[in-house]
């Protein structure tokens, strides 16, 4: 099934970090990386004081059921360096799933569609880039991008990959 998945890096070589997170999961049995948006730097998000991000999404080809891809990317975020002291803190690398086919679930692991794709433009903004519908989830990405109120916090990077 085609997923969707959203990185995000504001510590160290965040270009490096991104796209050794690309490369592994490229790499797992099971999943294979189809297309990566442009890079994107963007304002953090939440209340910590922290560096601008660079974000990106990417578009899966992934045979594995969602728990096990949750676990395959909470090793490679571990693997980077990924630390989960401070909510919305800092992170060498976050994974996160944002659609996977048509799958719809909710547990406390685990909510597909992800329960903020549609409130967050610096998810919403690179997925336009690999998306192939000009729908998501029943209303014109671009009207997603428009209600999530932070679309100026997300510039286009120089930096590619």
């Amino acid at each position: 099934m085609i997923g969707y998945l959203a990185l995000g890096s504001n510590m160290g070589d965040s270009l490096k970090n991104l796209t050794a997170a690309r490369d592994r999961l490229d790499q797992l049995e099971g999943v294979t990386v189809l297309q990566s948006s442009k890079l994107y730097e963007t304002d953090p998000y939440g209340p910590v004081a922290q560096d601008d991000f660079l974000n990106a999404v990417l578009q899966i080809e992934c045979q594995l059921p969602a728990e096990m891809l949750l676990a395959e990317i909470h090793r490679i975020e571990a693997a980077l360096g990924r630390t989960r002291e401070i909510h919305w803190g800092p992170r060498t690398v976050d994974i996160d799933i944002l659609l996977l086919g048509d799958l719809a679930m909710d547990t406390p692991q685990l909510t597909i569609p992800h329960k903020e794709l549609t409130k967050r433009s610096f998810v919403l903004v690179p997925l336009q880039d690999v998306y192939p519908d000009e729908n998501l989830l029943g209303r014109p990405l671009t009207e997603w991008i428009t209600a999530s109120g932070n679309r100026s916090e997300v510039r286009k990077s120089e930096k590619v990959w």
